[in-house]
C-alpha cells in the first residue's frame, strides 16, 4: 500500500478557506433555526390562547404526515419530534420537512427530462432477447425502463475495476483520446495530486479544441476545493459548474446532493462507479486503512444513457445558466460492435419524485436470487423493507451476504450500521467486516448472473435523497467477475454474524434504537 503523503501547504489552505464557508452556513443556520423558536416560543408564553393553537397546529401536521405516501421511517422521526417538542419539531419541519420545498427544482429537471428521455429509445430485439432468456430479469428491466425511463442495451462490452486506482488508469487513457468533449460529474472533487493528472489531459484536451465540462456537488467538495477553483478551471478552457451551493438559510433542497459518478468521452466510451476524483480513494492518502472502491468502463450503445444523464444534472442547475439548446451533437451514433454477450442497463434515480428506483433494484434482486446474493456497502441504514427483503431471501435458503467497513469514516453512521446486524444475522444474513480498512464500494451481485456497480449505498441519503446513477448488467461475464472479487474480499473480512447474534447491552441497545429512529434524518 502507498504510504500517506501530506498535502501542500496551499492547499491546506485553500481547504480551509472552503470548510470556513461552510463553516459559517452552519452557524448561520443554526442561528436561523433558534432564531425561529425563540420567536415561536415566547409568543406561545405570552398566550394561552396561542398555546393551545400551537398544539392544535402540531396535531393537524403529525396527521398530515401519517398520511403521506412516503416511507415510514421518515414519518416516524418527525411525528414523534412534534409530539414531544411542538415548537422545535414544527420549525425544524417546516425548514426540512416539507415536500413542496423541492417543487420549484422539480419543475426544472421535468422540463429538461422532457427535451432528453426521447433520446433515450428501448429497441424491442434486445428486450425480447432478453425475455428469452429470463423472463424475471426481463420484468425487472422493464421496470427500469416504464419508470426511470433508461433502456436496455445489448452492444456494449463493460470492463470491472476490482481496484479505484486502476480504473483511474484506464480513464486517463481514455481521455487522452477525446476528439469532441468530455464530460465528468463527481460528488467529490479535490484539487491535488490524483486530480492533477487528469486536469492535465483535461487542459491539454481543452486547448486542442475538445469541449471539456466539469460539475461537481458543493458539499461533497467544499473540504478539498478552494473559491478559485472555477476560475482557474475557466482560464485552462475548461467549463465548470456547482451543483446545489451551500446557502446560509436552510432548506430542504440544500439535503439533495449530486451523488453521481460519470465520465464520458465523445459519447463512445463512459465510466461509473462508487469512486471520486480524491486522493484517499486512490490510496494517495489512507485515513481509513486501505480504500476499496471499484468501477467500470462501458463502450458501445449503452453510454447514450450515461450521457443523458449528465446532460440533465448540467442543465438543470440553474435558471440563470445559458443551458443546451441541441443535444444530437452530444449522442451520436456508434459503429461499435460489442465482443462481449449480455445486457446492460444503466440508469438514475432522483430524490425529487416518489420512485425510488435504486432501492427497488436491490430488492428485486434479491426477490429473484435463488442461489447467493452479495453485496458491498460503506453504511447500512435501510428501511424495514430492505431488511425483510435481505432476511426473508436468507430464510428460503439464499446465501445472502453483506460486507461493511471495517474501519468506519463516520462514527455515528457506523454504530447506526452495527444496529442492523442483529435482526440481520438471526434471520440467516451473514455480515463480514472489511479488515483492511474502510470499502467505500457499493455493488452487488446475484446467481453469477445478475449485478449491479455504482454510486447507491445501502443507506437512505443514497436511496432517498441523492441524485444518483448505478449500472445493472445481466447474463453478463461481468456479473461473473465481481462474484471472483467477492471471494477474494470474503477471506479478508472479519464474519461478525455470530457475535451480533447473542445479547446486546441495555445502555447499547437504547443508543441504538435512538440513533436507528432518527437514521433517516441523518
Amino acid at each position: 500500500m502507498v504510504q500517506k503523503k501530506h498535502m501542500r501547504t496551499e492547499q491546506k489552505s485553500n481547504v480551509k478557506n472552503s470548510i470556513s464557508r461552510l463553516a459559517a452556513v452552519v452557524l448561520l443556520t443554526v442561528l436561523q433555526i433558534w432564531w425561529m423558536i425563540l420567536v415561536l416560543m415566547r409568543v406561545n408564553a405570552y398566550s394561552t390562547w396561542i398555546s393551545n393553537a400551537t398544539r392544535i397546529l402540531a396535531l393537524v401536521v403529525v396527521l398530515t404526515i401519517y398520511g403521506r405516501h412516503i416511507n415510514s421511517a421518515f414519518k416516524m422521526p418527525w411525528i414523534m419530534l412534534i409530539l414531544v417538542f411542538p415548537i422545535i419539531g414544527l420549525c425544524l419541519y417546516a425548514l426540512m420537512g416539507r415536500p413542496n420545498t423541492t417543487k420549484r427544482m422539480a419543475t426544472r429537471f421535468d422540463s429538461i427530462d422532457r427535451k432528453l428521455f426521447p433520446f433515450l429509445l428501448q429497441k424491442d430485439s434486445t428486450f425480447h432477447q432478453l425475455e428469452e432468456k429470463d423472463l424475471a430479469t426481463a420484468n425487472q428491466a422493464r421496470y427500469i425502463w416504464k419508470y426511470a425511463h433508461y433502456p436496455v442495451y445489448d452492444n456494449t462490452d463493460v470492463k470491472y475495476y476490482a481496484d479505484a486506482e486502476d480504473g483511474l488508469k484506464a480513464q486517463i487513457e481514455e481521455l487522452q483520446k477525446a476528439r469532441k468533449f468530455i464530460f465528468m460529474e463527481y460528488h467529490a472533487i479535490e484539487d491535488a495530486e490524483s486530480f492533477a493528472g487528469i486536469l492535465q489531459v483535461l487542459a491539454e484536451k481543452a486547448a486542442e479544441g475538445v469541449e471539456v465540462r466539469l460539475f461537481y456537488d458543493d458539499v461533497g467538495s467544499i473540504g478539498f476545493i478552494d473559491p478559485g477553483f472555477i476560475a482557474r478551471m475557466k482560464k485552462l478552457g475548461i467549463r465548470c459548474r456547482v451543483f446545489n451551493p451551500v446557502m446560509p438559510f436552510l432548506n430542504i433542497f440544500m439535503n439533495n446532493r449530486d451523488h453521481r459518478k460519470i465520465t464520458v468521452i465523445d459519447g463512445k466510451v463512459g465510466f461509473t462507479g462508487g469512486y471520486n476524483l480524491a486522493n484517499e480513494y486512490f490510496h494517495v492518502t489512507q485515513p481509513y486503512g486501505y480504500w476499496k472502491d471499484t468501477g467500470i468502463r462501458l463502450e458501445g450503445d449503452a453510454v447514450r444513457s450515461l450521457t443523458i444523464t449528465f446532460l440533465e444534472m448540467w442543465n438543470a442547475v440553474r435558471d440563470s445558466d445559458i443551458d443546451d439548446v441541441s443535444f444530437d451533437q452530444y449522442l451520436p451514433e456508434t459503429q461499435y460492435k460489442a465482443e462481449s454477450e449480455g445486457f446492460v442497463q444503466p440508469y438514475a434515480d432522483s430524490p425529487l419524485d416518489t420512485e425510488h428506483v435504486g432501492e427497488n433494484v436491490y430488492m428485486d434482486i434479491l426477490k429473484n436470487a435463488k442461489k447467493y446474493c452479495y453485496f458491498i456497502t460503506p453504511y447500512l441504514v435501510i428501511t424495514d423493507e430492505m431488511g425483510r427483503e435481505l432476511s426473508q431471501a436468507a430464510r428460503r435458503g439464499v446465501d445472502v451476504r453483506l460486507i461493511t467497513p471495517g474501519i468506519p469514516d463516520k462514527k455515528v453512521i457506523y454504530q447506526v450500521t452495527r444496529s442492523y446486524y442483529n435482526t440481520l444475522a438471526r434471520n440467516g444474513v451473514r455480515i463480514y467486516e472489511y479488515t483492511p480498512g474502510f470499502c467505500h464500494a457499493k455493488m452487488c451481485v446475484s446467481d453469477d448472473a445478475v449485478a449491479t456497480v455504482g454510486t447507491i449505498n445501502l443507506d437512505f441519503r443514497s436511496l432517498y435523497l441523492h441524485f444518483e446513477n448505478g449500472c445493472i448488467m445481466y447474463d453478463s461475464r461481468t456479473a461473473r467477475t465481481i462474484r471472483e472479487d467477492f471471494d477474494v474480499m470474503f477471506p479478508q473480512s472479519r464474519d461478525v454474524s455470530e457475535y451480533y447474534i447473542g445479547r446486546r447491552n441495555i445502555v447499547l441497545r437504547v443508543v441504538q434504537c435512538f440513533l436507528r429512529l432518527f437514521a433517516p434524518l441523518l
